[in-house]
């Protein structure tokens, strides 16, 4: 089985190309942090280049941009090719079959407190009318759940 799933941040915008029969395909590198320390205490990150193809090539140029957040799954695919030179070369890199979005969290608390700024409260028209000091009929129906 050859299955990756890697959740790390763009280390630049992504670059699609298309191919001679219009299929597009994405080159991307992801910056994924290790999740032990060094020797100094630090984080370190791992660069792995990856590459996307058809709708999910074009949906991820449109909507990620340098540094987002984001999860893949895939495969690990190694090709061999020759440079300029006449030199065999090889890539290993990851192929992208699938990916979601990821918010960071402080985009996640941003967001969550814009909708509860938004929100009105259920009990408001209640409040207005015991402050008026009018007598009011609760049913079942009135509450929000």
């Amino acid at each position: 089985m050859n299955k990756v799933v890697l959740l790390g941040r763009l280390t630049k915008d992504i670059e699609v190309r298309y191919t001679e029969s219009g299929t597009a395909v994405g080159n991307l590198t992801l910056a994924v942090k290790r999740r032990i320390k060094n020797t100094d205490g630090e984080y370190e990150s791992d660069f792995i280049n990856c590459v996307c193809w058809k709708e999910t090539a074009e949906t991820m140029n449109k909507y990620l941009k340098k540094g987002d957040p984001v999860l893949v799954e895939g495969r690990i695919q190694t090709r061999n090719f020759e440079d300029k030179d006449g030199n065999k070369r090889y890539a290993t890199e990851v192929v992208i079959e699938h990916m979601d979005f990821v918010s960071s969290k402080k985009e996640q608390t941003t967001e969550v407190k814009e909708e509860l700024k938004e929100e009105k409260n259920p009990f408001e028209d209640m409040k207005e009318k015991v402050e008026a000091d009018q007598s009011i009929e609760i049913s079942d129906e009135d509450l929000p759940f």
